[in-house]
């Protein structure tokens, strides 16, 4: 028997399924958000859970979470997307041997849904969710007050990968304007920053870090806030661009 014989009649006899799993992160409220997912089904049918699911024979990897992020959530692909890692523990998943690649995905405010009245800011439409497929609901919550979750540790995980992926993104890169809306105040984007730091910043030298590596450009509009106008900006590039250090 050659090697290869052998290794086919070896092989035939795994049962190895591969997952696309996706944290998608938002920003609203001043508060970094996870989105969650309730289970139709079993395993934790009525828990929430990352959205994901398995991956197909005719798809890759990419495709298989863009698909089960818009059947879970109704959310399309139009915004900042990267693998994250692939998670392999043995005993994982209470269906099996299932390899987990996971995915974040970052959901900005779109231009057309902004205010430029603080008062009158809602939850963007691109934000808002609608349950499909093998979930009955779908929900934003802020990272520091989860749930309990259908897959427990193995979720845990992912989330917590994902946030300090993000934080490590926040540092070196642009990455920060996939959570903004075209238009910000450096106050926002400063808020933004916290939630991802999880501490405070101070004003002055935020302000001067930011505007010293040209990372932003005024625009000619100002946001109505506590009765004083605060200086618009946007992004100069939505394109990934990397720096030594910014915050």
């Amino acid at each position: 028997m050659d090697n290869y014989t052998k290794l086919k009649e070896i092989t035939s006899k795994w049962k190895l399924l591969v997952a696309a799993d996706i944290v998608a992160f938002s920003f609203q409220e001043r508060q970094l958000k996870v989105l969650l997912v309730k289970r139709k089904f079993e395993p934790g049918v009525g828990d929430w859970a990352i959205p994901g699911g398995f991956v197909r024979e005719d798809e890759s990897l990419e495709e298989a979470a863009l698909r089960e992020l818009k059947e879970e959530t109704g959310l399309a692909r139009d915004c900042y997307l990267e693998q994250l890692y692939t998670f392999g523990e043995v005993t994982r998943d209470p269906r099996g041997r299932v390899i987990s690649v996971a995915y974040m995905v970052l959901i900005n405010e779109p231009a057309s849904t902004r205010s430029t009245n603080s008062s009158n800011r809602g939850e963007p439409e691109k934000l808002r969710l609608k349950a499909s497929d093998d979930a009955t609901d779908a929900q934003w919550f802020p990272v520091d007050d989860l749930p309990p979750l259908s897959f427990g540790a193995a979720h845990r995980k992912i989330l917590e990968y994902a946030r300090q992926r993000l934080h490590w993104k926040l540092e070196y890169s642009n990455v920060a304007f996939g959570l903004l809306g075209a238009h910000f105040t450096l106050t926002e984007l400063q808020r933004l920053y916290e939630s991802v730091y999880n501490e405070k910043l101070d004003k002055r030298n935020f302000r001067k870090k930011i505007l010293s590596l040209d990372l932003v450009e005024p625009i000619d509009k100002v946001l109505n806030e506590l009765g004083r106008p605060a200086q618009l900006y946007k992004a100069r590039t939505k394109k990934l661009k990397i720096y030594t250090r910014i915050v």
